[in-house]
């Protein structure tokens, strides 16, 4: 899967003239965090609202709330942006902008194509990428097993039992761990007793079998 599977592209951009008064209020208004900066349709930077808490003056100011009004809205977005933004390509794999911003401790990446903003990936999509991989949302059971002799064909092994008995996979995740691998798969359908039953009879150790999302 890519960035662009789960990137936004309903973008709520500023130019680097807006005053950050309406920079505050945008952000309330549609519930996000950040803003690109854009001149046309060119990232130039990006607006968060850390960036703008420490541009705040410091509590124990004597300003009044007035004032501090007053200079928030005489002073522009681009005095005080993030101008080094770190950016991705839609094609990219979702797990390279994963290690990006794990890499850069940032929690979005705009998304930029041919030299222009075409979308934004933040933190709460990669969450939501993680549940709809995971088959979360699909419901079903999601069952573990612990496969202490990883071998070619364990999978083809795995999902010829669950195809004889009529239940469906959903998704597969592999983990492989230091002293044995384990497979969890989202199995479509909510009788976890009944899965966990029939891969134990197979030889299979299972480790779990819950409902998700009931």
């Amino acid at each position: 899967m890519s960035v662009k599977d789960f990137m936004s592209t309903n973008l709520i951009t500023v130019s680097p003239t807006t005053p950050i008064f309406d920079a505050v209020d945008l952000m309330k208004q549609h519930k996000i965090h950040r803003l690109p900066v854009v001149e046309g349709t060119t990232l130039i930077g990006l607006i968060t609202e850390g960036v703008i808490q420490e541009a705040l003056p410091s509590k124990a100011t004597s300003l009044s709330v007035y004032e501090v009004n007053y200079l928030l809205n005489k002073t522009s977005v681009k005095e005080i942006m993030i101008k080094k933004v770190e950016t991705i390509g839609p094609d990219a794999l979702l797990e390279d902008g994963i290690a990006q911003m794990r890499q850069n401790n940032v929690g979005v990446l705009p998304v930029i194509e041919e030299g222009k903003l075409v979308g934004i990936i933040t933190n709460n999509d990669i969450f939501d990428a993680f549940l709809k991989i995971t088959g979360y949302y699909a419901g079903g059971t999601r069952v573990s097993l612990a496969v202490a002799n990883d071998h070619p064909g364990v999978l083809a092994d795995i999902t010829r039992v669950l195809a004889q008995k009529q239940l469906s996979i959903l998704t597969v995740v592999v983990d492989r761990q230091n002293a044995q691998t384990v497979v969890e798969l989202q199995i479509e359908t909510k009788e976890a007793q009944l899965v966990k039953d029939i891969l134990s009879d197979a030889g299979f150790t299972v480790i779990s079998a819950v409902v998700t999302n009931p």
